[in-house]
């Protein structure tokens, strides 16, 4: 985005004119902003804002969430630069999870028990949003074992918000891909047979070659691989087949039957309203340009 140009067309006198960046007036303006719209602009479900940590900690969390695979969700808000914003996420982190019974009451209250029962604490998220990162910020980022996304807004106008993922870095160790596949090829073959699990292998290690800071969490009924929002979601292996599910619009979409369906409506595991029905390499090829598209949208 900082080298993105927007300009908007005049259909009248056939003109073109820039639409100039700027940055919010305060960092409430962005807090505000995205708070309001949280789920559509980073796939949060808003638990409350300016949370208390307590006399203790002593601090307040400008936004508590919950993601779309129920992972705890700390934003922080800088409107410019700020060198210490990743380090505030991380201390309000470290209260989250020495506070765990406090946060399922929260989730509890405003989305209901299933959602606290759900929680998936292997995996809580910080999301910093500021007017600009440093390198030493996306250096900072890669060497925490949290995960971590550094997003950048613009505003653009009066009217359009510009948002930019300008690091993301999941928790945990990571491993090259060839032992990442073959651990996955593993796992499903113990399941499901040597087919289905090579097919699998292959699928994960599309999804996660398509950029950079694709990241992958695991729950029970599906494999999420997310870019700040999930982009595609990977059930396990059926007898003679695998479904993932994007975020891509079926009318989008010529769609195919027994390869592609709208599912937009219907309860299934994971999130995206396309499912892709998987059987052979041949199809793992076919859905790339729809695996890149769902990428691209995330």
């Amino acid at each position: 985005m900082s080298g993105l140009k927007l300009f908007r067309t005049d259909t009248t006198s056939g003109g073109m004119t820039e639409v100039m960046p700027s940055l919010a007036e305060i960092e409430a303006d962005v807090q505000g902003l995205v708070e309001v719209h949280m789920e559509t602009l980073l796939g949060v479900r808003f638990l409350a804002s300016e949370y208390g940590t307590g006399p203790v900690h002593g601090g307040r969390i400008d936004s508590l969430g919950l993601d779309e695979n129920g992972s705890p969700v700390i934003v922080e808000y800088k409107r410019g630069i700020d060198a210490g914003v990743i380090n505030q996420g991380l201390f309000y982190l470290a209260w989250l999870m020495d506070h765990r019974a406090e946060f399922e009451r929260l989730v509890r209250d405003r989305l209901g028990g299933t959602a606290a029962s759900h929680i998936l604490w292997s995996g809580p998220r910080v999301i910093c949003v500021a007017g600009d990162f440093t390198r030493y910020d996306v250096h900072a980022v890669r060497e925490h074992r949290r995960s971590i996304d550094l997003v950048r807004y613009r505003l653009y106008g009066s009217d359009l918000l510009g948002l930019e993922t300008v690091a993301s870095v999941s928790g945990g160790m990571r491993v090259s891909s060839r032992v990442r596949r073959q651990a996955v090829a593993r796992a499903a073959a113990d399941v499901q047979g040597a087919a289905m699990a090579e097919l699998a292998g292959a699928v994960d290690e599309v999804l996660l070659g398509l950029g950079d800071g694709v990241n992958r969490v695991e729950r029970e009924t599906y494999r999420a691989y997310q870019r700040l929002r999930n982009f595609a979601c990977l059930c396990p292996p059926q007898r003679s087949k695998l479904l993932v599910y994007l975020k891509v619009d079926p009318k989008d979409v010529d769609l195919v039957p027994g390869f592609t369906r709208d599912v937009s409506g219907l309860g299934h595991h994971g999130t995206g309203d396309l499912e892709v029905q998987l059987r052979t390499s041949m199809d793992v090829e076919r859905a790339q340009d729809l695996f890149r598209a769902s990428y691209a949208a995330a």
